[in-house]
């Protein structure tokens, strides 16, 4: 299966890695990668150049940065995620996906097991589980290497925090992303405070690179240059009822709380539906060698 709402990749300096597009490739996935003009050339050698979208630098523009340093430095991706957003409501979508760059790899976490997926099947797993509710605001799969495979306290899924770099959002949400940095955890708890759920997924998984480990993206723009202090202290301001700096991955870091929203609860579309046996989507675990 592959999944029903259209999926986006921003990308910038990253033509040569381009995790995300290859592994989409290998699971036969549609998708648009969405660019910078100056860099057209280089990814139309090596992506099909209709799955290519270059950025409208009006996005760019526009771009509200939550600082006021405008043009003197990168505005980071949160242009090209709103563009894709736009992008799919102009083609009717109800929602759309929008991910990074560098995610090497999709999963399935079942019974002690972490497989590969080799198709769209397990994201429309995700969007027909969302798509059971009516306040679902945003959803997407955890991070593999926060979920090791012998964990007795895994869950299929968390409730009611942030979801990052591979993100399925409800178009319709009166928001928009914002920031120069740590734009994924604004838009998280913006959505939580407004009342909304989001659903994060530790059955199906991404395979994520480690933060400034590929070249190109945030780590060029950003964090080569100035390390992680600055974009702390800007989710720091934006959240400061539930945000705080610490010190952890060898770094400056921020900690959000997100316990406020710990009851905030589903509700089914159609309260008299009774979701019975386990649907596995014709989904079978194989060797690589067979």
């Amino acid at each position: 299966m592959n999944p029903q709402f259209p999926l986006y990749i921003v990308s910038k300096s990253r033509a040569d890695s381009r995790l995300t597009s290859k592994s989409l490739e290998d699971m036969g996935i549609p998708y648009h990668i969405v660019i910078e003009g100056q860099q057209y050339d280089d990814y139309a050698a090596v992506i099909n150049p209709k799955k290519i979208l270059v950025l409208d630098k009006s996005y760019q523009r526009d771009y509200d940065t939550f600082d006021d340093l405008g043009d003197t430095k990168s505005k980071g991706p949160g242009a090209a995620r709103n563009f894709a957003w736009d992008h799919s409501m102009d083609r009717g979508y109800e929602w759309h996906w929008v991910m990074d760059d560098n995610i090497r790899w999709f999963f399935r976490l079942n019974k002690n097991v972490i497989a590969r997926l080799y198709d769209g099947t397990g994201f429309k797993c995700m969007e027909d589980f969302v798509l059971r509710y009516e306040n679902v605001g945003m959803a997407g799969p955890n991070y593999q290497m926060f979920c090791p495979r012998k964990s007795p306290d895994i869950k299929a899924l968390i409730m009611n925090t942030r979801i990052y770099s591979c993100n399925l959002i409800r178009n319709s949400l009166p928001f928009r992303w914002r920031g120069r940095y740590n734009e994924d955890t604004d838009i998280s708890l913006r959505v939580l405070k407004a009342g909304w759920c989001t659903i994060q997924f530790n059955a199906f998984l991404q395979g994520k690179v480690p933060t400034q480990t590929v070249k190109g993206g945030n780590t060029e723009d950003f964090y080569d240059r100035e390390g992680t202090l600055n974009k702390t202290r800007m989710i720091v301001a934006m959240h400061p009822d539930v945000t705080k700096p610490v010190w952890k991955f060898s770094r400056v870091h921020h900690s959000v709380d997100y316990s406020q929203f710990k009851n905030h609860k589903l509700i089914k579309k159609d309260p008299a539906q009774v979701y019975t046996p386990v649907d596995n989507y014709g989904l079978v675990l194989r060797s690589i060698n067979e």
